[in-house]
């Protein structure tokens, strides 16, 4: 009896060691990047609200990556850069991580290959998101919604609990953290993905979060980080990231600028420290003006050759969005961009519903779409 006791213990944890071996090769991602940047050339009905949903991205995202145009009317033939490589987060490749400045969500669910990626929206001013690791403990198909007391106090007006359906604003599908009150969810507003619009919960596409529904278990881990700034190698190049912060993302969002630019010892340190030994050359001005303007795209700010004599520090093509792996993915040049008077058209389409959106352009009257989007 003994002996068969210890056969099967034996057993089990030469199988609970090749369970976590084979846990360990199976998330191992090992890229610094997802994605590629792509251009998009605009019609007259398109704003950059719709462009971002159709395309993957947030309100600012998009915004930032083309601060000089008109989100509500780009113009018939302008360029729209579409922001779509992103540097993977500094954090543990498992599981969700959540970064807030970014609204994007990175999930390690997917094995060896690139993470699932999809924007969110996260909480306003004064109600923000929470930082620190949790958990899914639960999800919910149809979910029921039930505003807080804060929410009844400024608004009497609300149900105590509203149903499963269109007018419930945690949308058909909801992931629930282990911190009470917050979860995953899609959202009956989705004008306010890419923006800081929620009470502190996570809000998603309504396309998207069924996609997420699906691909995420009960269980898994939870990161949420504030990174506004990401630097990472891509082959023999170091690229930069810079986001809005989270206070400079409101005014992002409004003008498409950002304020109280600043270059911290902190952000000087762990730029030097991923350039490593070739920290010498660096491209500061090329740093100081991504740090500046915020656009939410790698920048290349330095890199080296395989002899490992000759790094370069050229300033040509100050503005360059990526100009190397992504010179085959449509590389882009900032100045290239042509804001074009848009074509005027006595025929307007009628106005869809927001929560139909999803490949339809701009229809209806600008002022009242408008409208939707500031009370998302």
């Amino acid at each position: 009896m003994c002996s068969l006791l210890s056969k099967i213990s034996l057993f089990a944890c030469i199988g609970a060691t090749a369970f976590m071996a084979s846990t360990s090769v199976f998330a191992a991602y090992d890229k610094n990047y997802i994605g590629e940047m792509e251009t998009y050339t605009a019609v007259y009905e398109d704003t950059l609200v719709h462009l971002a949903r159709r395309e993957g991205l947030g309100f600012v995202e998009v915004r930032a990556a083309n601060p000089e145009l008109d989100p509500w009317i780009p113009g018939k033939g302008t360029k729209v850069i579409l922001p779509k490589r992103h540097l993977l987060p500094d954090a543990s490749r498992e599981g969700i991580v959540i970064n807030l400045p970014e609204m994007r969500v990175f999930a390690f669910l997917n094995g060896d290959d690139a993470p699932y990626t999809y924007p969110i929206g996260i909480g306003r001013e004064g109600l923000a998101t929470p930082l620190g690791t949790t958990s899914i403990i639960r999800k919910k198909e149809g979910p029921t919604w039930t505003p807080t007391p804060r929410m009844h106090k400024e608004n009497p007006d609300l149900p105590r609990v509203v149903q499963a359906g269109p007018d419930n604003p945690l949308g058909t599908h909801a992931l629930y953290f282990g911190w009470p009150t917050y979860a995953m969810h899609g959202t009956n507003k989705p004008y306010g993905i890419g923006r800081r619009v929620s009470s502190g919960c996570i809000r998603m596409y309504p396309e998207d979060v069924i996609k997420f529904f699906g691909q995420v278990p009960v269980g898994t881990k939870v990161n949420v980080v504030n990174q506004p700034i990401k630097v990472a190698w891509i082959g023999n190049e170091l690229f930069l990231e810079a986001h809005p912060d989270m206070e400079q993302a409101i005014k992002m969002e409004i003008s498409g600028e950002v304020e109280n630019q600043s270059f911290t010892e902190a952000d000087m340190d762990m730029i030097v420290d991923r350039a490593g030994r070739y920290a010498e050359f660096l491209n500061w001005p090329r740093i100081r003006t991504a740090l500046r303007e915020r656009k939410g795209y790698p920048i290349r700010i330095a890199r080296y050759f395989d002899d490992a004599q000759s790094a370069v520090n050229d300033e040509e093509d100050d503005s360059a969005v990526m100009d190397a792996e992504a010179v085959e993915a449509k590389p882009i040049i900032a100045a290239e961009l042509v804001v074009k008077k848009p074509e005027r058209s006595p025929e307007k389409t009628a106005k869809k519903d927001a929560i139909d959106i999803i490949d339809a352009p701009r229809g209806g009257d600008v002022e009242e779409e408008k409208d939707i989007f500031l009370n998302q």
